[in-house]
């Protein structure tokens, strides 16, 4: 039986904390970035957890 290996794509996106839990970044903040407005320019920047069963797949995915 072969190793299991990470998944790459999901690696440079998730990140697993101390903790447990998955966390990542919001999407829609790389471009176009005059169209819209400060307030959610400003929630984008922040991290976000991920939870429930997504969470139990990604760190599937991206185990060491």
């Amino acid at each position: 039986m072969g190793k299991v290996k990470t998944h790459k794509a999901s690696a440079k996106r998730f990140s697993v904390t101390g903790n447990g839990k998955v966390k990542m970044g919001h999407s829609h903040h790389r471009h176009k970035l005059g169209l819209k407005d400060q307030k959610r320019k400003r929630h984008l920047r922040t991290g976000e957890y991920v939870n429930g069963k997504m969470a139990a797949n990604i760190r599937a995915l991206i185990q060491k």
